[in-house]
Parts: structure tokens; sequence; C-alpha cells
């Protein structure tokens, strides 16, 4: 037997030569392979014990306001009403993990209300992002009372797992974004003597969860079944973030601030902000409107967002870090041409875009219909090497979209 192969990895058992390392210690080797393994280990073992504490960076409300300025264009009430929410929720949380009295800070789930289009989710991927914790966007509209046809409300856990890669401490610090809460309203402000599967009867579903619970998560989703396997999944330290449309909450605002008194004044409705009648908004216009009490108490930050006018939606195209006009200068600059838009044609997307009445979203669309022909001619004409969009261009390419075409008609 050869030197070689008298010594081995004491810990695999590898010969000498077949390692690429092996390093000798007091009456023991080990190969460079059981090396790598080990630290592996370790490293998963450290990670396994820190605490939330020793990890995570809490920034100032007004740090994390600067944040959003950069991704959301307008919007200061409400940017700084969730700065305040969310530095107060994840600080009691360090407060729970460090101090060990009695007194237990509640948590403040936040509702949105605000037209399409006006950045509800934006803000909330945008602080997910910040704060570099798991995020989901789960849609209101697809849950159904548990037992019937759609999804369990429990599934909006499901895709909060599958951010945080089912490392379940990490998921109970995340937070969950429910889109289109407005699509759960119960048809009338009476409670209803038949079951409202789609309606009340998600929103009865939904308090535990709101609230702060161990939940029984099905790790793929789907229904319940008694023979999954489920994982435990307290949500007492997730943060819930919900918006909505709520298209026709202006008339219960209207018809409370008509007849309510202020000292010996009632308020008229020349009094009133007719064009952004959402900023007067309270719990009680969102109970009238179809939410039940409940879900509202579970859900005591309310904010709001105003719509989008003409100078907003021109900055929302050109301002933000990650402005439309900036995307597609990037896309193109990939292709190594130099993409410019003349301001006459900015000027006519956001006029358009005001037309449309979309929102945010709206410019999207007018954009990607006014690029597509470049971007597909581009990539095959290398010896172009700089484009500007121009009034005239944009206006024929506009002229394309169908929905424009039958607002013409």
């Amino acid at each position: 037997m050869s030197e070689s192969e008298k010594v081995h990895c004491s810990f695999c058992g590898k010969n000498k030569q077949d390692t690429n390392i092996l390093i000798a210690g007091h009456s023991a080797h080990i190969c460079d392979l059981c090396i790598q393994q080990a630290h592996e280990i370790v490293k998963e073992d450290i990670v396994a014990k820190k605490s939330f504490l020793e990890e995570f960076q809490l920034l100032k409300p007004k740090k994390i306001n600067a944040y959003l300025d950069d991704f959301v264009i307008g919007q200061n009430d409400v940017k700084k009403i969730i700065s305040v929410a969310v530095y107060n929720h994840y600080k009691r949380i360090l407060h729970l993990e460090k101090d060990q009295d009695n007194i237990e800070i509640e948590k403040s789930n936040i509702i949105m209300v605000g037209r399409t289009g006006t950045g509800k989710t934006l803000i909330a991927k945008t602080i997910a992002k910040l704060l570099n914790v798991p995020f989901c966007i789960a849609d209101a509209t697809v849950l159904t009372e548990a037992g019937y046809v759609g999804e369990d409300v429990e599934s909006i856990l499901t895709r909060l797992l599958q951010a945080a890669d089912y490392d379940v401490k990490k998921a109970e610090r995340g937070i969950v974004f429910i889109d289109e809460i407005d699509k759960i309203a119960r048809r009338s402000d009476n409670p209803s003597i038949t079951r409202d599967v789609s309606g009340e009867g998600v929103q009865q579903a939904m308090l535990k969860l709101l609230e702060g619970t161990v939940v029984n998560v099905p790790p793929q989703g789907g229904r319940k079944h008694p023979d999954q396997k489920m994982i435990a999944l307290n949500t007492n330290n997730i943060l819930f973030i919900s918006g909505g449309a709520f298209d026709g909450i202006e008339q219960h605002i209207s018809k409370r601030m008509n007849t309510r008194s202020i000292g010996f004044r009632t308020i008229k409705e020349n009094d009133l902000d007719s064009q952004n009648l959402l900023k007067y908004v309270s719990p009680i216009d969102l109970k009238a409107f179809g939410l039940i009490p409940e879900l509202i108490g579970r859900m005591p930050v309310v904010s709001y967002l105003d719509p989008l006018d003409r100078e907003a939606l021109k900055r929302i195209l050109i301002e933000p870090k990650n402005a439309l006009v900036k995307q597609y200068q990037k896309l193109f600059e990939i292709e190594g041409v130099v993409l410019t838009f003349d301001r006459k044609a900015i000027d006519l997307i956001v006029d358009k875009a005001m037309e449309f009445n979309l929102g945010a979203r709206g410019l999207r669309s007018i954009c990607e219909t006014i690029m597509l022909d470049l971007m597909y001619e581009a990539p095959s004409e290398e010896s172009k090497k700089e484009i500007k969009i121009t009034a005239a261009y944009a206006k024929n390419q506009i002229s394309k979209l169908s929905f424009s075409k039958l607002d013409a008609a």
C-alpha cells in the first residue's frame, strides 16, 4: 500500500489522491470538500441564531418618506401616514424582542383608498424593498369563504411563504398587500340573511388573519384537506396593507359631509373639495360602502391617495428612478441606441393619459403603443445609433390605439 493510500480524510474517508487538498491535524486529516461543507453548516447555524433585532435596520419615518419620494410622485399625505405606520409596526416588533415588560403594543394594519393607477401597489412594493422584508400581493377578488369555489383566505400567506423561500421566521415579519379589497364589500350596509361567500364571508375569514393568530397554511396553496401537510404561521407580526378604488364611495362621503355639523355650522357642498372627496374618507364611509366594522377595526390606519392631475402624470413619466422614459432609454441603451423624447411628445402622452382617465397605468399603455414599432425594428438596424421621439410620430402611433379609435367614433 502506497503512502498516499494510507492517508485519508478522517471525515469522509477519501484517500489523499482522490482529494484536491488534504489538511493534516494533530491526529487526523480533513479534505477540502469536508471543509466547505462544514463552513456552510456553521454559516447556516449563525444565520439561524441571529435574531430579527440584530439583522434588521429600521429607518426613521423621515428617511422612509425620503426613499418613497424617489419612486412615488406626489401623494405626500399617504407617504407620511405609511412611513409612520410602518416605522411604528417594526419598532413594535423590536420592542417585543428587546423588552420583557407587560406593555403589549398592538399592530396597525393599513387601508389605502384611491382611484386606479394612483400608486397604491407601488407604495407597498417600495416600502418592502426598502426594508428588505418578504412581500407579496394578494388579489381579494379571487377569495371566497372556506368550502366554496375560489381560494381560501390562507392562500394569501402561501404567497408570503414563497416570497420568504419558506423561511417561517422571515415570513412572520413580512408585508402583505391585499389589492382590490373593495371588491369583497357586502352588497348592502345591512347584514345579509343569506350567505355572501365572496363578500362578507371573506371579510369574516380575514379577521383573525389581520388581528394575529397561528394559521395552518398549505405550503403549495390550494384547498385544505385532512391529509395535506401544513405550515404553522403566526400572523401577529405580519403587516397587512390593503388597497382599493372604492368606486362610488364619494357619494357616501358627500352625504355624510353635507349633514355633519361643526359647532353651530353645517358644512355646505361648496365648502368641499369636490374634485377630491377622498381626502375626507373615514371609517364611517368604509362601513357604509360595505366593509364590516370588525374588519375596519383591524385596519385602524386609513389613508387616501390624491387623483393624478396633468402635472403629476408628467412628473411620473420622467422624474422617478424607474420612470417610464428612463426604462425605455435603458432598453435602447442595451442595443447601443441613444433614445430621446421631444418635450411636445411628452406633453402629448400626458394629454392622452388624462383623456383616457387611466391614471399612471394609462401612461404605460400609451408608451407601449408609441414604442412598439421602434422596439421591433431597432435590434435589426445596427447602423441606427440615435432615435428621437417627436410629437408627430407619437401622435401617429397613438392613433393606432383601439380605444382611441373607439373614442373618436
